[in-house]
């Protein structure tokens, strides 16, 4: 998959212009707050109408203009294809090859990238939450049917503890806390299941590019953390059985403290680097190699499903690297189109082959 040409209009505080970048590397430098980001939040719209930054339409429309307009011609899916968004508060217009879209999610169908941003540097500092929340993601966007089921999933949980503080009232209400613990684990057994062969393909590919990144010198391992003690080698009634186990033992203490206390909903992504724990021990580049490495293989999960290579676009992600690891980013991704925003000179003038954009008060000019 590769951008052609992309047009902006009334975004942000971008310039109105159309850039032709390469497909290959393509370096996007300039100061703080000139608009880099702005760029590849302008790309990443057009994977389904929603931007990494805000959920708000309206701060994407520069002030005082009524509308934003993006245009993108790109290369996916074997052929040439043309893809419009317009963006007006609280309204988005979609064509897709001439032809209008009742959403801007029918988008997901057509282009895809993966996108990194020093927000992501969460996965590894914050709670379980943020990593809870990049599998499912990640698992959604590869299957439809996943979405389904950890929708379903969800709204099961959000019954079920509110029928947990209901017993505390009402204690004859607990007879009817069997339906509802059924299809708690139905839907929470596949949930795992579904979580533990992504983690197994995506572990596999970090592992790979963690070691390109630090030169062989680190290992970075990526594993599941079940509340029910569950691995990949479990088969799925395996899974289904033992989660039914642990949701009747926790029984009593699920109506005491009024919350489901197991399940998926409750399990981790455990990241190692050389055998110790990200958060605890890895230094700042070292974490930002460790989250990188994830998003690169999210991003190469993607093309098995896909069959051809996503956009990469990656936002401020050469500070805190040391030469290496920076030298590897601009010259070692082979065979896909990487978008990279950078501030220092000196970044720019490693890449050995691509394109580099200059971006200054909103202005881009193409400078190689």
């Amino acid at each position: 998959m590769r951008v052609k040409r992309i047009g902006f209009k009334q975004f942000r505080n971008l310039k109105d212009c159309d850039i032709f970048p390469c497909d290959g590397v393509n370096v996007i430098y300039g100061d703080n707050a000139q608009g880099k980001t702005n760029m590849l939040e302008a790309v990443w719209l057009f994977c389904g109408g929603h931007s990494f930054r805000t959920n708000r339409d309206s701060e994407v429309i520069k002030w005082d203009a009524p509308f934003a307009r993006l245009d993108m011609d790109f290369f996916g899916q074997n052929r040439d294809q043309t893809a419009t968004l317009k963006i007006t508060a609280g309204k988005k217009a979609v064509s897709v090859n001439g032809i209008e879209k009742n959403s801007a999610s029918s988008l997901i169908e057509k282009f895809c990238a993966v996108v990194f941003s020093p927000e992501h540097l969460n996965l590894i500092k914050r709670g379980p939450g943020e990593r809870r929340r990049f599998i499912d993601s990640a698992i959604c966007r590869e299957k439809l049917q996943n979405a389904v089921i950890l929708s379903k999933y969800n709204r099961m949980l959000n019954q079920r503890n509110t029928l947990l503080k209901d017993i505390a009232r009402r204690p004859a209400l607990e007879d009817t806390l069997d339906i509802w613990d059924a299809q708690l684990v139905g839907y929470g057994a596949m949930l795992i299941q579904k979580r533990l062969e992504y983690i197994k393909n995506l572990a596999e590919k970090a592992a790979g590019f963690h070691s390109g990144i630090s030169g062989g010198k680190e290992k970075l391992t990526v594993r599941y953390i079940s509340t029910e003690n569950i691995s990949v080698e479990n088969t799925a009634e395996e899974i289904k059985k033992r989660f039914a186990e642990k949701c009747a033992a926790n029984r009593k203490n699920d109506i005491h403290t009024g919350i489901t206390l197991s399940g998926p909903h409750r399990d981790d992504i455990e990241i190692l680097i050389n055998g110790k724990n990200a958060k605890s021990f890895a230094s700042q580049g070292q974490q930002r190699s460790a989250v990188l490495s994830l998003k690169l293989a999210e991003a190469a999960v993607l093309k098995e499903r896909m069959g051809e290579e996503p956009v990469i676009l990656l936002d401020d992600v050469l500070s805190e690297l040391d030469g290496g690891r920076q030298d590897f980013l601009l010259n070692e991704l082979k065979d896909c189109q990487v978008f990279i925003t950078c501030c220092e000179k000196s970044n720019k003038e490693q890449l050995k082959k691509g394109t580099v954009f200059k971006v200054s008060g909103g202005s881009i000019g193409n400078i190689t």
